[in-house]
């Protein structure tokens, strides 16, 4: 059963309000998702370091090749199981997660075992950030108000690599992660837009009041 067969909408928790819009949805490459949010091939090298030394000290106690081979093959048969598990959860994480962009909020569905939705109105972001990595793949980073209190246990690992304080909600590893940041990037314009004109309306019509 797929996590979003009881949403009204893939990745909203709720019907849009009239006016709103879907602009953008996305989510992450698995593979990348391991490789930088799990480090699998940082724990694949631990191992094979790992099997090395066994193997090399095993000879230097002259316990003999197969003795060696048999330190070595251990290690590198629970470094596998270690791998397998960690390319199972990044491929869990990255299909259970969904990123949208409508014309007034960001919404991320994102959690394996327990599927959370965020709503971050786009109120409360102040600016976004692009990194793009070598494969092709690109991170959006939100830096929201001084105000808003982000938990990064809760966003993690949809968040910024190495920033903790304060946490910035982060749409991982996406492959159109350029075309995610230049509609983002729009309609935040255009919401700051509406709402300079929204307050530009509202004193007019105060100050007109005043004079009547």
């Amino acid at each position: 059963m797929r996590t979003h067969e009881f949403e009204p909408i893939p990745g909203l928790p709720e019907e849009l309000p009239d006016g709103e819009e879907i602009l953008w949805q996305g989510k992450p490459a698995w593979w990348s998702l391991a490789k930088r949010a799990l480090h699998v091939r940082k724990v694949a090298a631990y191992f094979v370091i790992v099997g090395a030394w066994f193997a090399t000290d095993a000879l230097l106690q002259g316990e003999g090749v197969v003795a060696a081979g048999g330190y070595a093959l251990n290690q590198l048969l629970i470094g596998a199981v270690a791998v397998g598990c960690l390319l199972v959860l990044g491929r869990w994480m990255a299909t259970t997660t969904l990123y949208t962009i409508t014309n007034r909020r960001l919404v991320m569905r994102i959690g394996a075992s327990l599927p959370t939705t965020v709503n971050l109105p786009f109120d409360r972001i102040e600016a976004a950030n692009l990194a793009q990595h070598r494969d092709g793949t690109s991170d959006v980073s939100l830096r929201l108000d001084e105000g808003e209190k982000v938990r990064f246990l809760l966003f993690w690992p949809h968040v910024r690599p190495w920033r903790l304080s304060p946490p910035e909600p982060t749409l991982r590893v996406i492959p159109d992660g350029d075309e995610a940041a230049r509609i983002l990037a729009e309609a935040l314009e255009a919401h700051r837009a509406r709402e300079e004109g929204t307050q530009t309306a509202s004193g007019v019509d105060q100050e007109a009041a005043a004079h009547s």
